[in-house]
């Protein structure tokens, strides 16, 4: 759903990095090159950011009532 605030493992800020790491992947940049210029170095980190399905446009479409 939402990217998560922090890393599970390791405690680290990791929202905020979510919309450049868009911005890099429509730029052109590979994965693991747009990681390394966010300075994101431990897997940890990494594993968040790459593993991250963006589904709230999809839960969007459905009303409860």
């Amino acid at each position: 759903m939402l990217i998560p605030i922090r890393c599970f493992s390791c405690g680290k800020v990791i929202a905020g990095s979510w919309l450049e790491y868009l911005e890099l992947i429509k730029i052109g940049f590979s994965e693991g090159e747009s990681l390394d210029a966010l300075r994101m170095n431990r897997y940890c980190c990494r594993r968040m950011l790459l593993s991250h399905v963006d589904i709230i446009e999809k839960l969007l479409n459905y009303n409860l009532l």
